[in-house]
């Protein structure tokens, strides 16, 4: 029994290709100050973003799509090969059908499964590590794991605080099986619901004639409601903690990690967090300065410009942290 749990512990994954996608239509801080009180150095100093890149002419699934392909062209592959598809999405095109079932058909993955994870912007650690479990005990040899998001559409561009924090893109890996190490540590915290929310009762049948009341109330707003506060809060103490918790889960020393990649939130929240662990932030990969947050499409992008940077060789382990609505937490130690 024994053998056999280390033998599970030690079975991870391999990254054999990676895609993203960002709209080539961007926003600059400057742009802001046209309709709202704001300016560049103000965007700037409190969240470290310079532009972003906005979804102005397609869909979410037009760019999940492109990162799909780009990460089966980089890995070699063809889509028929492809044995699942796990989409991550806050934003999707459609209540149903799921974005995975968009991109199956899009990219003609005859063969593959399809699912949808919604776990806002932990939502692609949460589909890796779903897959990293279906490639471990044999179900399936290889998983598209894509994540798309256009946050653009859900945004209150009257809300300064809010409304320069967000982007649109997609990110995309191919990943299989591999005899590396790997670990997980995922974590909620429901109770803080309220803090980051977006009704959806847009969409819903508002003339029932079985319900006493209107269920559409179209008097709650339909755009972000976040509190900033609260969020950072959160984010700045749960970082550290599910990066200590997955390195003490492993057997590892945080020294022995070569490179945290944190979602792209914020930049305060980033050096927060890499503060309270007395990580340098030369072993921190960021690149909110000219994405924005693009929710659960923030770390796959980052893969893709690191991997096509030739940054990801073999044998670095490579930490994952990210946080988002629900609340939701979640931490990857892989070996590449």
């Amino acid at each position: 029994m024994k053998k056999c749990n280390k033998m599970i512990q030690k079975l991870g994954i391999k990254i054999t290709g990676t895609g993203s996608f960002l709209p080539d239509y961007t926003v600059n801080n400057a742009d802001f100050s046209r309709f709202i009180e704001t300016d560049d150095a103000w965007i700037t100093s409190r969240t470290g973003i310079k532009q972003r890149h906005l979804n102005v002419s397609g869909t979410n699934l037009s760019m999940s799509e492109q990162a799909a392909s780009r990460a089966l062209e980089a890995a070699g592959v063809k889509a028929g090969e492809i044995d699942m598809i796990i989409a991550s999405t806050s934003t999707p095109d459609y209540f149903y059908p799921s974005l995975s079932c968009l991109v199956q058909n899009a990219i003609g993955a005859v063969n593959a499964s399809a699912v949808d994870v919604s776990a806002a912007c932990t939502g692609f650690v949460s589909a890796l590590d779903i897959a990293r479990n279906y490639l471990a005990v044999g179900s399936c040899n290889r998983i598209l794991v894509v994540a798309g998001e256009m946050l653009s559409r859900q945004v209150d561009f009257t809300d300064r605080a809010s409304c320069v924090l967000f982007g649109d893109g997609a990110g995309a890996m191919v990943v299989e099986a591999a005899d590396k190490q790997y670990a997980s540590y995922l974590g909620a915290k429901g109770e803080s619901l309220d803090n980051l929310l977006l009704y959806c009762d847009c969409g819903y049948n508002s003339n029932n004639p079985f319900l006493e009341s209107d269920c559409g109330n179209t008097s709650r707003p339909q755009r972000i409601q976040m509190d900033g506060k609260d969020v950072y809060k959160f984010a700045a103490d749960i970082m550290p903690k599910a990066v200590n918790a997955l390195c003490n889960k492993a057997g590892l020393a945080l020294s022995d990690i070569d490179l945290l990649i944190p979602h792209q939130a914020n930049i305060r929240i980033i050096n927060a967090a890499m503060k309270s662990l007395d990580v340098p932030m030369d072993r921190v990969y960021v690149n909110i300065e000219k994405t924005g947050n693009i929710s659960s499409a923030c770390i796959p992008v980052c893969l893709d410009e690191l991997n096509k940077a030739n940054r990801l060789k073999s044998g670095m382990k490579v930490c994952l942290v990210a946080f988002g609505a629900g609340l939701t937490f979640g931490s990857i130690l892989m070996e590449v």
